[in-house]
């Protein structure tokens, strides 16, 4: 399965239309074919899906969201954990 963990952009590369995001310390591009032409900006919270740009995220609702994902994660044990990032790594086209 997989959850769209809401990104904050780190840089965007305007040639290449991506965006470098920031998911919970991982670093990834992520196309911006999908989205208005200078909508997204560095420092935005972004949705992402199969390597896509979806869209823009309110910084409060990205952040609430963020919080509660680390307070899952706490409460996983290690097998758990390594199984989620297992199948994420399988979402087909997530990385450009």
């Amino acid at each position: 399965m997989c959850l769209s963990i809401p990104s904050k952009v780190v840089e965007i590369d305007k040639e290449q239309n991506v965006a470098v995001v920031d998911t919970m310390g991982v670093t990834r591009k992520a196309g911006l074919d999908l989205v208005e032409e200078g909508s997204v900006k560095v420092g935005d919270y972004v949705l992402i899906h199969i390597g896509f740009v979806m869209n823009k995220i309110d910084e409060e609702d990205a952040l609430e969201s963020l919080k509660v994902y680390n307070e899952i994660l706490a409460k996983l044990d290690d097998e758990e954990r390594e199984r989620l990032v297992l199948e994420d790594d399988n979402c087909e086209n997530r990385t450009l």
